[in-house]
């Protein structure tokens, strides 16, 4: 199996199956469900056979598949993955098949073509999966911007309340972000020997001056995909607008695009820059943190508060990343995943909450709890996964970020610290608004709000509680795969851990 080409057999897969759903009659909308639950499932398949092939103590990047493309540009569709791309693939071939059972009945709702609906959806599984395994820059940026072209039909043609100004600014965002990241791949391939191969690019020596204006372009486009601080406001918008179950892949995999290419671009191949740009970029990650969170507790609007919430998530990743310690790099990327399985959760429950209410505005809610006790219950559950609860994946995430980040910069550690206290406040006031408390009787005249969660939503929920919980309380599989690439790339900055203490000594010069 590990001459296997598992990286593009699962980039081409959903394309196909994207295609032969589309072809199928309108009238047949069920049909096309099926066929696109099947070919997600059997996406997910793959991913499971790669992550078994995958061998922890092998080469850093595994599964290397190259084929021309533009040989006079030098420019090939070269495919590999290391640990932490690995974790990403496996995120998306977990979320789609749940996303397309969640989304059963949303096409029918719009009143648009439901084939069309589930093709997006394999299309856009195609996108995402080549933006994480592609190690050619010039592959990684078309597929970054083609990623925008399904997201776009999806929130603009199928969401709900302002849907195409939300679509267009997604759009237009991504795209001036994509066109800073344009001219630095264009710049990196002239001082690069006019090669796209990240290997071969990762040699070569910048000079000061390029290099920092190189790593800005690659920066700016990644911290408009994650968002970070202060490009996030597409971000509430389109998670606002969007189907649920697109918003969900949305905030749990689509955004996680700009921390991954951060830890794969912009660290080692510009480990100067990086270093000198690392003050700046842990001061955006801190504002995000108090700044989301301060607006989150502030929000009626069930999904924008989940959009806020996820801003604030990201500036724990930026933490994370630009802290240089293996620790919080391991949990930087640990929380790129558990945040996708938590976020993803909340998202795919509040999803099914707004759509038996008709409304996502908190305040037309009141009580829920009494006439679907068993979804306000996972409601419950995918808010304390948010705020990291211990005993939740994100908890070994986030704390390994704060533990990283404090034994090298203890302000930002600190500071960062309080945004656990504002997750516990708009989490908890979330819940207590929509399920708790007195009864709002206008609930009692709505059919579908005396209606529980079904089969089909409860095999939805119950594979992400299962692995919140599993990785809450053992997250060693995953850590493993992740270890040997964040230790790699603090070797690309030539960052090393700092000596442990005793007694406020380091132990190295004792």
């Amino acid at each position: 199996m590990s001459n296997f080409p598992f990286l593009s057999v699962l980039t081409v897969a959903p394309l196909v199956g994207a295609l032969v759903v589309v072809l199928l009659p309108r009238s047949r909308p069920v049909l096309a469900k099926q066929v696109a639950l099947g070919w997600s499932l059997l996406v997910l398949a793959l991913s499971v056979a790669m992550w078994v092939t995958f061998q922890v103590d092998g080469d850093r990047f595994q599964f290397r598949e190259s084929y021309p493309w533009i040989p006079n540009w030098g420019v090939n569709f070269t495919f590999a993955a290391d640990g932490i791309a690995l974790v990403m693939l496996m995120l998306i071939a977990i979320l789609v098949p749940l996303v397309i059972l969640a989304s059963w009945h949303d096409a029918e709702t719009s009143k648009r073509s439901v084939p069309v609906y589930f093709a997006l959806l394999l299309v856009l599984e195609t996108t995402m999966i080549g933006v994480f395994a592609a190690a050619d820059i010039f592959l990684f940026y078309v597929f970054f911007e083609v990623m925008l072209v399904p997201m776009y039909f999806l929130i603009g043609s199928y969401g709900g309340h302002q849907r195409q100004y939300a679509a267009v600014k997604f759009f237009l965002y991504s795209l001036v972000g994509g066109l800073f990241m344009l001219a630095a791949v264009i710049g990196l391939w002239v001082v690069g020997g006019k090669t796209f191969d990240w290997v071969a690019l990762s040699q070569v020596d910048i000079t000061t001056g390029t290099e920092r204006w190189l790593f800005l372009g690659f920066f700016v486009a990644f911290a408009i995909k994650a968002p970070f601080f202060p490009f996030h406001t597409w971000l509430p918008d389109a998670g606002g607008a969007a189907p649920a179950g697109a918003a969900a892949l949305l905030v749990g995999v689509l955004d996680k695009v700009g921390t991954f290419g951060i830890l794969r671009y912009c660290l080692p191949l510009f480990p100067e820059a990086a270093k000198w740009f690392a003050p700046y970029a842990l001061a955006l990650g801190v504002i995000g943190i108090i700044y989301a969170a301060l607006l989150a507790v502030g929000q009626n609007d069930l999904k924008r508060l989940v959009s806020y919430t996820s801003i604030a998530h990201f500036g724990f990743i930026g933490v994370g990343i630009f802290a240089f310690t293996t620790q919080a790099g391991t949990g930087a990327v640990l929380y790129m995943l558990n945040h996708g399985l938590a976020t993803g959760l909340l998202f795919l429950v509040v999803g099914m909450l707004v759509a038996r209410r008709g409304s996502a505005l908190i305040s037309d809610f009141g009580g829920a709890g009494k006439l679907v006790p068993v979804l306000a219950g996972v409601l419950f559950f995918a808010g304390l996964a948010s705020l990291a609860l211990p005993g939740t994946a994100p908890f070994v995430s986030e704390f390994l970020v704060l533990i990283g980040t404090f034994t090298v910069n203890k302000p930002v550690a600190v500071i960062a610290t309080l945004g656990i206290i504002l997750a516990a406040a708009y989490v908890l006031w979330m819940v207590q608004r929509t399920t708790q408390g007195t009864l709002n009787p206008a609930l009692t005249e709505i059919e579908g709000m005396r209606k529980d969660l079904n089969l089909r939503e409860k095999v939805v929920v119950a594979p992400l509680i299962v692995l919140i919980l599993v990785l809450g309380f053992y997250p060693k599989p995953v850590t493993d795969v992740i270890n040997p690439a964040v230790q790699a790339t603090m070797t690309d900055i030539g960052r090393t851990d700092p000596a442990p203490t005793v007694g406020g000594v380091q132990e190295a010069s004792r």
